[in-house]
């Protein structure tokens, strides 16, 4: 019988305390064993109802203690270097929550140390590849069924945004997703990025323009654009239509029953991304977790995360400039595919 994982999640944050709960009730296949934050207290609060699990303010203390064989990485996205390059010395698979790093020559030096342990043990943390509607319109893209794909449609709408959610973070911290999922509907890489600044909303605060329109290109002349809306207090809302050349396929939008009562009618709107992608966050974790016992990752590469690290530096640079912008890539390593996506 295969052994259990015996995780260290770093970070018990708002990601990392969902990750903690989810692999401590809904995972089979592995346990926590540890739970890191510098936070010391939050890592004991988080650890307090797992039996055998410890609590440490450093990962060098979690990797000391012999009871940790992989790590779940759920920082904020500048502490992830660090984290990644540490974990790769000494082999153990990895689950690093998005952005890989926050920027393409940090993330290429990541993938430069993955490609030289001559395997893929970091798994990239995009939710959107495992939800029902992406994985189901991917599968009719590859299929061919409706002929071509020609454009994508995309709708990105947050109630509101945290205290320092920047500008830039439009981008790095919301449309990254975007460029992930395009990057995987298309299996290309994406090739430009404009960004256009409209009329702003009064409801952003200081600092921010919001909502912003981006347009992207993918290798293949694909077009797509995104509506960032990241104050739309109504809800969180992500969908995405697609344009064939034999039909058109709507994903994501609404949930719940569509009810009609005492002269009204309508559905739900998911408050906030837990409850958008909670099935997507479990079957992600769950592949993690399956192919990482098997020696593999389940998800997105470490190339991926470098590969939307370059798309965001090109949406930041745009954002500023309102030009169509160049996404610069280095020459794919063998690793992951050499020239294929």
């Amino acid at each position: 019988m295969t052994e259990n994982l015996r995780v260290a999640v770093i970070g018990a944050g708002r990601m990392g305390a969902d990750h903690i709960q989810r692999l401590h009730t809904r995972i089979h296949g592995a346990d926590v064993a540890a739970v890191v934050d510098i936070d010391l207290d939050r890592a004991k609060a988080a650890v307090a109802h797992i039996s055998g699990a410890q609590a440490f303010a450093t990962a060098t203390e979690a990797y000391e203690s012999g009871d940790v064989n992989a790590v779940l990485i759920a920082t904020p996205g500048f502490l992830h270097e660090q984290a990644l390059l540490a974990a790769l010395k000494l082999d153990l698979p990895i689950l690093c929550e998005k952005p890989l790093t926050p920027d393409a020559a940090s993330a290429w030096k990541v993938v430069e140390a993955e490609v030289a342990t001559g395997r893929k043990r970091i798994q990239v943390g995009f939710m959107r590849r495992f939800d029902d509607g992406y994985r189901q319109l991917g599968r009719l893209v590859r299929s061919g069924e409706l002929g071509d794909l020609l454009m994508l449609h995309c709708r990105h709408r947050n109630p509101d945004t945290p205290a320092g959610f920047t500008n830039e973070m439009l981008i790095t911290d919301s449309v990254v997703h975007e460029f992930d999922a395009i990057r995987y509907l298309t299996s290309e890489e994406i090739t430009s990025v404009q960004v256009r600044l409209g009329k702003a909303t009064s409801k952003a605060p200081n600092g921010q323009h919001d909502p912003q329109h981006v347009l992207i290109e993918t290798s293949s002349g694909v077009l797509a654009d995104v509506e960032i809306f990241v104050n739309a207090q109504f809800g969180y809302q992500v969908a995405t239509e697609a344009a064939f050349e034999d039909g058109i396929v709507d994903i994501g939008g609404d949930g719940g029953p569509y009810v009609r009562r005492a002269g009204r009618w309508g559905g739900e709107v998911t408050p906030g991304f837990e409850e958008r992608f909670g099935a997507a966050y479990d079957a992600e974790i769950q592949s993690w977790v399956d192919a990482a016992l098997r020696g593999e990752i389940g998800g997105p590469s470490a190339w991926d995360g470098y590969a939307t690290a370059a798309c965001c530096e090109a949406g930041v640079e745009a954002q500023k400039s309102g030009d169509k912008v160049a996404v610069v890539l280095n020459e794919k390593p063998a690793l992951y595919g050499g020239d294929s996506q």
